[in-house]
Order: structure tokens, then sequence, then C-alpha cells
């Protein structure tokens, strides 16, 4: 593996992977955090029958395409290559970033969003495996979290955008689509020019696979089979990251109508509070990621004390009687939540998990994660259709995640993680 200088006085291959794969990450999460302030922007453009179920249902088209992709993308990665895989995913996320611009009724809304996410769903197993094969083993942890930043970074400024622009300057929702289209643009053009070819890519991968030999015939023997995968501290595992990313993509999708319906807030407050759960969730994201690399026979503890945090903090939210506790609920929940807690998840994983399967594994593990955004939108969206309010959702969320770490604690009480010294994240 080449993490050598690409010329004098650049940065190294590995340090722009980091820079450009959270730069798209922010360009995704733009786009999809776009959208949720300006539903009712968009119901009145489209003649003012919408219902909240058909609306949050442009997420989930979405997050449909998205998990469709995911399998696909990750088959093509090992074919081709991920420069192959990326350019043309992000090319069809502009086209359909456009379509959604100019559609005129909401299934054309449908069709751009599910376009675009089959489009952004070539970049999760292009991403990472740019990190797990660039990135030195002990650089790994704290620059995924880097990484992963760019997620929450999107989400915010997309809110804050989205809500000033259109909710308090009035200018037609469509703009932060154009908006998005040419962001697109640019993340293509630099995928271009700083990705490796396929065929220098494919050389550094046996480089590294040839240093790593001896690892490989200590995990010869190891079988990857549905009765490891479903095995029940993995299944547990996995319903615990549904729980976690319901919980996420409900607050993602529904927060701003929320804080803008249910709580009196106005305008700009509206994408300015609710970027607070992104903002948040970076110092919480690096903070935790270093504090479990350096205990690492503590990550259960971590994991089930971060979760039930995040759930309490929801609870605050949904009880809060006033602003100011309302917004420290939500921005303890984006230090405690997802973006915090998933990293040490996937670490976790990874040590328990057989290594010759360890892609399969975290396939599955992702699937079932990404499975919530799907169901989430859709069904808070339709409690609010039938009940008049989204705080049922909120507390949907919550039990899904008491259970969900129950389990997860009930599948490895009398287990101790083996102390690993290798990072997967």
């Amino acid at each position: 593996m080449n993490n050598g200088k690409e010329h004098p006085g650049g940065l190294e291959y590995w340090k722009k992977i980091v820079i450009l794969l959270c730069v798209g990450w922010v360009t995704i999460w733009i786009y999809r955090s776009a959208l949720a302030p300006v539903y009712p922007q968009i119901r009145q453009s489209l003649g003012g029958s919408v219902s909240d179920t058909a609306l949050g249902s442009i997420s989930s088209f979405y997050f449909l395409g998205y998990v469709v992709m995911q399998i696909p993308a990750g088959f093509l990665v090992d074919k081709i290559g991920k420069k192959m895989v990326l350019i043309p995913g992000f090319v069809m996320f502009a086209i359909a970033a456009f379509i959604v611009a100019r559609a005129g009724s909401i299934q054309m809304i449908y069709f751009g969003s599910l376009l675009a996410g089959l489009g952004c769903g070539s970049f999760y197993g292009s991403a990472y495996s740019l990190t797990a094969q660039n990135i030195p083993a002990n650089k790994k942890s704290f620059s995924t979290a880097i990484v992963n930043s760019g997620s929450a970074v999107g989400s915010g400024f997309g809110m804050i955008l989205s809500s000033f622009l259109v909710a308090q300057q009035g200018l037609p929702w469509q703009i932060m689509m154009y908006i998005s289209v040419i962001m697109i643009a640019f993340i293509v053009v630099a995928f271009y020019a700083i990705i490796r070819s396929n065929k220098d890519d494919i050389a550094s991968q046996e480089a590294y696979i040839e240093n790593k030999s001896d690892y490989k015939k200590n995990i010869s023997n190891e079988k990857v089979s549905f009765r490891t995968l479903l095995a029940p501290k993995m299944l547990f595992t996995y319903i615990l990251y549904f729980a976690t990313c319901y919980a996420y993509y409900m607050i993602v999708t529904w927060l701003p109508n929320f804080l803008a319906t249910e709580r009196g807030f106005k305008g700009t407050a509206i994408g300015f509070s609710s970027s607070l759960v992104a903002f948040a969730s970076i110092p919480g994201a690096l903070f935790f990621s270093k504090l479990a690399d350096k205990f690492m026979d503590h990550k259960i503890q971590f994991i089930v004390i971060l979760e039930i945090s995040a759930a309490a903090m929801l609870l605050m939210t949904v009880q809060a009687t006033n602003a100011t506790f309302l917004l420290t609920s939500l921005i303890l929940y984006g230090f405690l939540g997802k973006l915090a807690v998933e990293p040490i998840i996937i670490s976790w994983l990874g040590e328990n998990a057989p290594q010759v399967g360890i892609g399969t594994t975290l396939g599955v593990f992702n699937f079932f994660g990404m499975m919530s955004s799907i169901v989430a939108p859709a069904l808070t969206g339709n409690i609010s259709d039938i009940t008049g309010s989204k705080i049922l959702g909120f507390y949907i969320a919550i039990v899904l995640l008491v259970i969900g770490t129950l389990l997860f604690l009930a599948a490895n009480i009398h287990k101790k993680t083996p102390e690993v010294s290798s990072d997967l994240t």
C-alpha cells in the first residue's frame, strides 16, 4: 500500500481520500436534509392536498433506492473499481436532483428520490473500501470519524440553508435541488481527479494483501455461514443498529416539521434548531471513538450507555416544556446518538465476526440499519395523519432503542469482548 506523497509538498493520498470522502458525505446529506424543512412549501406547490404520509414517503423512496443499491454496488466495486462505480453513481444522483427540482407531481418527486437513492448507493461501499485500503491502521479510527462527520456537517447546513432560503427568504423550494446539482458536479470532477484508476488501485491492494500473507494464513480456516451471520450476538447487533438508525432517520426527516407545527418554531430557527443534532454529533463521534480505542475491552459498556442515554434525550425532547430544555435535549441527543455510537458498534462487530466474512457481516449490518430509513419516515408521517401529532413517533423510536439495547446486552452479558488491536472502523 502506497501512502507516499503524490508530489513534493503535496498531501499524501490517504489524506486526500479522507477530505474527499468527507466532502462526499456533505454533498449527499445536504440533498437528504434539504427537503424536510420545506415540506409545507412542497405541499403548497403540489396543490395543497398532499398528506404527511405522502411527504414522509419522499424520504422513504430515497432510502429504498439506497438500500437496494448496497449489494450491487459492493459487487461492482470489487469487479470494476471504486472510481468506475462512484462517478456514474453521482452522475445519476445529479440527474435525479434535477428531476426532483422540475417535478410537477408527488409521483415524479418519488421517482427522482428513488433515482437519487440508487445514485448515492454507490458511495458507501466505495468510500469504506477506500478508507480500509489506504488509511494507515494507527490513524484509521480517527480518520473514519472525520469522514463520517461529513454527514453531520451536510445535514446541518442542508437544514439551515433550506430554512433560510425557502422558509425565510421566500425562494422556491427547488433552489436547494439546483444547489445540490452544482455541488454534485464539483464532487464528480474531484472523484475523477483524485481517486486512482482501477489498475493502480488493484496494484495497491495486491501489495497490501502480500504484506498481510501471515494474517491470511491465520484466518484461512474460518468460515462464514447463515449460522454465524445470524448468531444471537450478531442478530441482536443488527437489531440494535436498526433501532439506532430508526431514531436518527425519524429525527432527520420529521424534526423540522415537528418544531414548526407542534412547538411553534419559525423561519431560520427551524433549520438552526434541527441542525444542532448534526453539529453536536461531530465532537461526540470524535471524542467517543478516541475513548473507545483507548479502552478497547469496554466497548459493550460504551455502546449500552450511549444508546440508553440517547433514548433518554429523545424522551426529554418530547417532554420539554420550553425551548431551552428542548434545544438542550437535542444537543445532547446529537452528542450521544447515532454518529457517536456507530463507529464503536462497527469496531466491536469487526472484532466478533469471522474475519474471512467481515465484508458480508458488515453488509448485512448496514442493510438492517438502512431498512429503518425506509420505515421510519413513512410510519411517522402516517402516525401524524392519524393522530395529528408526531409525538407517538418519538415514543416508538425510544422504545425501539431500549429494546434493542437490552437484547444486545443480554446476548453479550456473559461474553467478554476479545482484546484486539485492529480497528475496522
